[in-house]
């Protein structure tokens, strides 16, 4: 028993593309981020709402995004919906422009997407892999890797080191798997078969620092000298063995 990836044993090549730093007169603070993998389709959807400092005054925003496909955006700034007059990603600089017929005051905004993308096969970004249990079932997964300037293939974001912020991350999976990010689980409810994860705030980090697994695992767990709860998380059926072993 084994995870047998359905994708490369390594990321595929990296095509050099015109590399520009984001403009740093809209900056991220906290991203409030709720995903909801299909493990069957290979697909999520997302959505998010990101609160910003907008240091001067501007009628465009750009972030970063690859691989996402946006059905809504909208900007609240000074209890003010405004919504962009276009919506534009571009697939060689990876990045999505959010374009308004106004121009936005500077103050603390929120940034609001709705989005789906894809779990890919690229061993980056949001992804999808697979293992076969003991009964020779396979077992298909969802994880991450998003160093260095991969969430963006997640969740548009200002894909950056240099821009850090707190995310409140939510995923929703089927309610058989477990479903993992960086931060403690501090809600928990079942709904229509889907398992509804919340977790506890971050700490001020960069996107590449950002984690989810979602997938059916076992686990085993312990606490440390400091009371500090440890888990180790296996496929379905390993524990057997380190039982008998």
């Amino acid at each position: 028993s084994g995870i047998n990836a359905e994708c490369p044993l390594r990321p595929g090549p990296t095509v050099a593309k015109p590399f520009e730093h984001l403009p740093s007169n809209v900056v991220p603070v906290n991203y409030v981020l709720r995903l909801h993998p299909d493990l069957e389709q290979n697909t999520f959807k997302g959505q998010e709402s990101i609160e910003v400092n907008v240091k001067e005054s501007v009628n465009v925003i750009k972030m970063n995004s690859a691989e996402i496909e946006v059905q809504s955006a909208k900007v609240v700034i000074n209890n003010a919906e405004v919504v962009p007059s276009n919506i534009a990603t571009d697939a060689n600089t990876e990045t999505l422009t959010l374009t308004f017929g106004q121009s936005l005051p500077e103050g603390k905004g929120n940034v609001v997407l709705e989005f789906t993308g894809i779990l890919n096969d690229k061993l980056r970004g949001f992804y999808r892999s697979a293992y076969t249990d003991n009964s020779g079932e396979k077992r298909r997964i969802a994880v991450t890797q998003f160093e260095s300037t991969d969430a963006r293939r997640a969740f548009p974001c200002w894909d950056e080191p240099a821009y850090k912020a707190t995310f409140d991350v939510t995923l929703v999976a089927p309610a058989k798997c477990v479903a993992l990010s960086n931060m403690p689980v501090v809600k928990e409810e079942i709904q229509d078969d889907l398992r509804i994860s919340t977790y506890d705030r971050t700490p001020i980090m960069s996107t590449y620092l950002v984690a989810f697994v979602v997938g059916e695992f076992d686990y085993v767990e312990g606490r440390d000298e400091n009371n500090v709860l440890i888990r180790v998380y296996t496929p379905l059926g390993i524990l057997l063995y380190l039982v008998i072993y």
